[in-house]
Protein backbone atom coordinates (compact mmCIF):
# COMPACT_ATOMS: atom_id res chain seq x y z
CA UNK A 1 0.00 0.00 0.00
CA UNK A 2 2.85 2.07 0.38
CA UNK A 3 3.66 2.68 -3.56
CA UNK A 4 0.25 4.32 -4.22
CA UNK A 5 0.63 7.00 -1.62
CA UNK A 6 4.72 7.58 -3.05
CA UNK A 7 3.16 7.72 -6.67
CA UNK A 8 0.60 10.89 -5.51
CA UNK A 9 2.99 12.62 -3.93
CA UNK A 10 5.82 12.25 -6.81
CA UNK A 11 2.79 13.53 -9.07
CA UNK A 12 1.76 16.24 -6.76
CA UNK A 13 5.35 17.76 -6.67
CA UNK A 14 5.51 17.84 -10.41
CA UNK A 15 2.15 19.75 -10.66
CA UNK A 16 3.35 21.87 -8.45
CA UNK A 17 6.79 22.73 -10.29
CA UNK A 18 4.75 22.86 -13.34
CA UNK A 19 2.41 25.23 -12.24
CA UNK A 20 5.86 27.63 -10.40
CA UNK A 21 7.85 26.99 -13.84
CA UNK A 22 4.84 28.71 -15.69
CA UNK A 23 4.16 31.07 -13.16
CA UNK A 24 7.71 32.09 -13.41
CA UNK A 25 7.43 32.30 -17.49
CA UNK A 26 4.59 34.50 -17.04
CA UNK A 27 6.32 36.80 -14.86
CA UNK A 28 9.32 37.40 -17.19
CA UNK A 29 6.40 37.56 -20.24
CA UNK A 30 4.40 40.56 -18.32
CA UNK A 31 8.20 41.78 -16.93
CA UNK A 32 9.44 42.26 -20.52
CA UNK A 33 6.46 43.60 -22.54
CA UNK A 34 4.34 45.68 -20.19
CA UNK A 35 6.82 46.57 -17.75
CA UNK A 36 10.21 46.54 -20.05
CA UNK A 37 12.78 49.38 -18.49
CA UNK A 38 13.40 51.40 -21.58
CA UNK A 39 15.79 54.54 -21.92
CA UNK A 40 14.44 58.03 -20.85
CA UNK A 41 13.83 60.61 -23.51
CA UNK A 42 15.97 63.98 -23.31
CA UNK A 43 14.98 66.79 -25.59
CA UNK A 44 16.60 70.23 -25.64
CA UNK A 45 14.18 72.87 -25.51
CA UNK A 46 16.89 76.38 -25.78
CA UNK A 47 20.56 76.94 -25.03
CA UNK A 48 21.26 80.78 -23.83
CA UNK A 49 24.39 82.74 -22.91
CA UNK A 50 23.45 85.03 -20.22
CA UNK A 51 27.06 86.37 -20.22
CA UNK A 52 29.42 86.76 -22.50
CA UNK A 53 32.66 88.21 -22.78
CA UNK A 54 35.55 88.27 -25.64
CA UNK A 55 39.05 89.47 -25.53
CA UNK A 56 42.07 89.07 -26.77
CA UNK A 57 41.51 85.77 -28.82
CA UNK A 58 39.76 84.94 -25.65
CA UNK A 59 36.42 84.12 -24.57
CA UNK A 60 34.61 83.20 -20.94
CA UNK A 61 30.81 83.13 -20.72
CA UNK A 62 27.94 81.46 -18.43
CA UNK A 63 25.78 79.03 -20.37
CA UNK A 64 22.59 77.56 -19.62
CA UNK A 65 20.84 74.80 -21.13
CA UNK A 66 16.74 74.11 -20.47
CA UNK A 67 16.25 69.98 -21.25
CA UNK A 68 13.09 68.18 -20.98
CA UNK A 69 13.44 64.66 -19.58
CA UNK A 70 10.90 62.17 -20.02
CA UNK A 71 10.61 58.88 -18.16
CA UNK A 72 8.69 56.39 -20.50
CA UNK A 73 8.79 53.82 -17.40
CA UNK A 74 5.95 52.78 -15.29
CA UNK A 75 8.48 52.48 -12.35
CA UNK A 76 10.59 55.73 -11.05
CA UNK A 77 13.68 56.35 -12.73
CA UNK A 78 16.65 57.44 -10.55
CA UNK A 79 19.26 58.92 -11.90
CA UNK A 80 22.63 59.54 -10.61
CA UNK A 81 26.27 59.88 -11.86
CA UNK A 82 25.02 62.20 -14.69
CA UNK A 83 26.71 65.37 -16.30
CA UNK A 84 26.79 68.18 -18.51
CA UNK A 85 30.44 68.68 -20.48
CA UNK A 86 30.98 71.13 -22.80
CA UNK A 87 33.76 71.15 -25.83
CA UNK A 88 35.81 73.54 -27.90
CA UNK A 89 38.04 72.13 -30.80
CA UNK A 90 38.39 68.73 -29.03
CA UNK A 91 38.83 70.21 -25.56
CA UNK A 92 36.67 70.02 -22.42
CA UNK A 93 36.24 74.04 -21.81
CA UNK A 94 33.49 72.59 -19.28
CA UNK A 95 31.91 70.38 -16.79
CA UNK A 96 28.54 70.25 -14.82
CA UNK A 97 27.93 67.28 -12.62
CA UNK A 98 24.25 66.64 -12.29
CA UNK A 99 22.57 66.37 -8.66
CA UNK A 100 21.23 62.95 -8.12
CA UNK A 101 17.23 62.93 -8.50
CA UNK A 102 14.28 61.00 -9.29
CA UNK A 103 11.29 60.87 -12.13
CA UNK A 104 7.69 59.48 -11.80
CA UNK A 105 7.20 56.43 -14.04
CA UNK A 106 5.14 58.19 -16.66
CA UNK A 107 6.52 61.51 -15.84
CA UNK A 108 7.97 64.45 -17.78
CA UNK A 109 10.50 66.60 -15.69
CA UNK A 110 12.22 69.98 -16.53
CA UNK A 111 15.88 70.89 -16.03
CA UNK A 112 18.04 73.77 -16.27
CA UNK A 113 21.86 73.37 -16.10
CA UNK A 114 23.46 76.23 -15.80
CA UNK A 115 27.74 76.90 -15.47
CA UNK A 116 30.12 79.17 -15.69
CA UNK A 117 33.12 78.64 -18.38
CA UNK A 118 36.31 79.93 -17.93
CA UNK A 119 38.25 82.21 -20.10
CA UNK A 120 39.71 80.13 -22.53
CA UNK A 121 41.51 81.26 -26.45
CA UNK A 122 40.06 80.90 -29.78
CA UNK A 123 42.27 77.94 -31.38
CA UNK A 124 40.35 77.67 -34.21
CA UNK A 125 40.38 80.71 -36.63
CA UNK A 126 36.81 82.47 -35.94
CA UNK A 127 34.47 82.30 -39.50
CA UNK A 128 31.78 83.78 -40.85
CA UNK A 129 28.64 82.08 -39.33
CA UNK A 130 26.12 81.79 -42.45
CA UNK A 131 22.39 80.34 -42.26
CA UNK A 132 20.50 79.77 -45.22
CA UNK A 133 19.72 78.25 -48.99
CA UNK A 134 22.64 77.62 -50.66
CA UNK A 135 22.77 80.12 -54.25
CA UNK A 136 23.65 78.36 -57.37
CA UNK A 137 27.23 80.52 -57.61
CA UNK A 138 28.06 79.40 -54.14
CA UNK A 139 27.31 81.80 -51.73
CA UNK A 140 25.49 80.84 -48.78
CA UNK A 141 22.39 83.61 -47.63
CA UNK A 142 22.09 85.26 -44.45
CA UNK A 143 25.35 85.62 -43.31
CA UNK A 144 25.70 86.74 -39.47
CA UNK A 145 29.41 88.13 -37.68
CA UNK A 146 32.41 86.02 -36.87
CA UNK A 147 31.35 83.21 -34.86
CA UNK A 148 32.45 79.93 -33.18
CA UNK A 149 30.97 76.34 -32.83
CA UNK A 150 30.93 74.37 -29.07
CA UNK A 151 30.08 71.11 -28.77
CA UNK A 152 27.95 69.74 -25.18
CA UNK A 153 27.06 66.56 -24.13
CA UNK A 154 24.44 65.51 -21.95
CA UNK A 155 24.63 61.93 -19.94
CA UNK A 156 21.82 61.25 -18.07
CA UNK A 157 22.67 57.87 -16.31
CA UNK A 158 20.36 55.61 -13.78
CA UNK A 159 18.16 52.75 -13.08
CA UNK A 160 14.65 51.49 -12.93
CA UNK A 161 12.91 49.43 -10.38
CA UNK A 162 10.08 47.29 -10.76
CA UNK A 163 8.86 45.39 -7.45
CA UNK A 164 12.00 46.51 -5.36
CA UNK A 165 13.37 42.90 -6.85
CA UNK A 166 14.50 43.47 -10.64
CA UNK A 167 16.93 46.48 -11.48
CA UNK A 168 17.79 47.81 -14.87
CA UNK A 169 20.36 50.44 -15.47
CA UNK A 170 18.72 53.06 -18.08
CA UNK A 171 20.67 56.16 -19.90
CA UNK A 172 19.96 59.00 -21.94
CA UNK A 173 22.39 60.98 -24.14
CA UNK A 174 21.86 63.94 -25.89
CA UNK A 175 24.43 66.31 -28.05
CA UNK A 176 23.86 69.15 -29.17
CA UNK A 177 26.70 71.81 -31.64
CA UNK A 178 26.24 75.51 -30.66
CA UNK A 179 27.00 77.89 -33.17
CA UNK A 180 27.81 81.57 -31.27
CA UNK A 181 28.55 84.86 -32.38
CA UNK A 182 31.47 85.99 -31.06
CA UNK A 183 31.00 89.68 -30.92
CA UNK A 184 27.68 89.93 -28.85
CA UNK A 185 27.70 86.25 -27.52
CA UNK A 186 24.07 85.42 -29.34
CA UNK A 187 23.57 81.83 -30.26
CA UNK A 188 23.26 81.79 -33.96
CA UNK A 189 21.52 78.14 -33.47
CA UNK A 190 21.77 74.93 -32.56
CA UNK A 191 21.40 71.35 -33.66
CA UNK A 192 21.31 67.90 -31.28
Amino acid sequence: MGKPRSHKNLSSCILAAIFLILLIAAAFVVYFTVFRPRDPKLTVNSVQLPAFSAANSTVSFTFSQYVTISNPNHAAFTHYDSSLQMLYAGNQVGLLFIPAGKISGGRTQYMAATFSVKSFPLTVPVQQQSVGPAVPNGHIGFEFGPGMEVETRLELAGRVNFLHFFTHRVEARAECRVAIGVTDGSVLGFHC
